[in-house]
């Protein structure tokens, strides 16, 4: 029988076990095709407070358990994605649109992320501090309790499991809302696993849902953290919400990433990487190299061959195994690139490739002498789109790519890595990439951006210890003390 078998998770929500949701259930949607896959449950506001009661009752058993435990836990979950990668790559491919080396890097990361989760259990909880008293004083990490987890449809796999596996570790209780779009993927996935893996019931409620459910997370006051990865519109919702509610919030917001692309490169090379960094995953990717900042003696090769490799990437079902690109995830994505393609086109630019569409399959698109105040230029497309614009001195480029309220991250292609690397200190950004494109990630890696990619934190590799847990202060002396009240 296959992993994803069996009536019990089909058009149910996760809380303290497979259960109706109060909303219904929705419909698996295959982008590719408009086929139903499956059913999964939806959740209501009301199964909120309930999977959030659940948590806090089973947590602080979890949290009591020796690290040991919890490691072993994590270990055995990594280890599922990595048997089970087959099959859950055939889901992945299906429901959101990715072609098969897109999946297959969804698995890789989840169970490195569930090994450095795993790892993450076992570091030091605290330091001993110096007092002017005689007294022991020390610091210790203790879980925050209760995490919400809010996650997109782009890499729904990736985009959950980065903070529900550190969560669980470093001995959390979980509530987890995919993207309704790849609520499968996002959600059903990592609780068969984790179930599988042998987690004790209630610790990770999986709450498909939309808006509602969302803010339900946020307000109810047994949630302490909140996880969330989007778009930086709703960011900045969510950000606000959770200020009124004094909650600690990790914001991973969108980008609209640079790449700078020097004189001294081999452009046959460069060409590729650019095309990779804005074509992968049809440019819906938070990372994805939103603008192509090329010195002024290539700029016209580079958008002319940069067409070259456009028009000759196969665009179709990604199922089949022969493209390099699918669908975007539904039509109003879809309508939004084309209306930023068409925009910018009119205010200017020229479209050396691209430009059309067949459903949801979009052409990779490459635009070239974009004017700096267009939308797809400016806005972060999250479409298959590459904008070029040219500079004249590295002090423009410079100039260019630091002037997006954006800064996820940042790629810089040069026959000179040091004199790139040295280039990159005068930019802000999360991420800085010499001689490769801006799409990278890693579990052992800070990840986050700056400005309005994020509010400053980090997710992954020890960064996890500061978002998940809280630091207390601990006093400690052999003898009551005397005061003169």
């Amino acid at each position: 029988m296959s992993f994803l078998d069996g009536a019990s998770w089909q058009g149910n929500i996760s809380v303290g076990g497979w259960r109706p949701g109060g909303a219904g259930d929705a419909a698996v949607i295959e982008p590719a095709t408009g086929e139903t896959l499956a059913r999964v449950g939806r959740a209501s506001v009301g199964d909120v407070a309930v999977a959030a009661q659940t948590a806090v009752d089973a947590q602080v058993a979890w949290a009591a358990l020796p690290f040991t435990a919890r490691t072993a836990i994590l270990r055995k979950a990594g280890q599922l994605f990595n048997d089970h990668a087959a099959e859950l790559a055939e889901w992945i491919v299906r429901e959101s649109g990715g072609i098969q080396a897109k999946a297959d890097l969804e698995l890789h990361v989840a169970a490195e992320e569930c090994f450095e989760a795993a790892a993450a259990a076992s570091h030091p909880t605290g330091s001993i501090l110096r007092s002017e008293m005689p007294r022991l004083s020390f610091s210790r990490r203790i879980p925050v309790g209760v995490v919400g987890v809010i996650a997109p449809f782009n890499f729904p796999l990736i985009l959950s499991i980065r903070s529900v596996a550190p969560a669980l570790a470093l001995g959390n209780a979980v509530l987890l809302k995919p993207d309704p779009r790849t609520a499968l993927c996002g959600g059903v996935v990592l609780a068969r696993v984790f179930e599988e893996a042998g987690l004790p019931s209630g610790l990770l409620g999986l709450l498909p849902g939309g808006v509602d459910v969302g803010e339900a997370i946020i307000t109810d006051p047994r949630v302490r953290v909140i996880a969330f990865t989007g778009s930086t519109a709703a960011g900045r919702t969510v950000g606000a919400l959770g200020a009124q509610h004094l909650k600690r919030v990790h914001l991973e917001l969108g980008g609209n990433s640079a790449l700078i692309v020097m004189g001294d490169v081999d452009l046959e090379r460069a060409v590729s990487v650019g095309a990779f960094g804005s074509f992968l995953h049809q440019g819906q990717i938070c990372m994805t190299t939103g603008r192509h900042i090329v010195d002024a003696s290539i700029a016209g090769d580079y958008a002319s061959l940069l067409a070259e490799h456009a028009d000759h990437l196969p665009v179709g079902d990604p199922k089949s195994g022969q493209v390099a690109l699918g669908p975007l995830i539904d039509e109003k994505q879809r309508d939004r690139v084309h209306s930023m393609v068409t925009e910018t086109v009119a205010a200017g630019a020229t479209l050396k490739a691209g430009g059309t569409y067949d459903g949801l399959f979009y052409r990779p698109t490459v635009l070239a002498d974009v004017p700096t105040s267009s939308p797809a230029y400016c806005e972060e497309v999250f479409g298959p789109v590459a904008p070029v614009v040219s500079y004249s001195s590295l002090d423009e480029a410079v100039a260019l790519a630091s002037a997006s309220p954006y800064g996820l991250s940042l790629g810089i292609l040069s026959g000179d890595g040091l004199r790139a690397l040295e280039l990159a200190s005068r930019i802000p950004s999360g991420a800085i990439h010499i001689n490769d494109q801006t799409v990278a990630d890693e579990a052992v890696i800070p990840f986050g951006g700056t400005g309005i990619s994020g509010n400053g934190s980090r997710m992954g590799g020890l960064a996890n210890l500061d978002a998940y847990t809280e630091t207390q202060w601990v006093t400690a002396q052999a003898d009551l003390p005397s005061y003169p009240f």
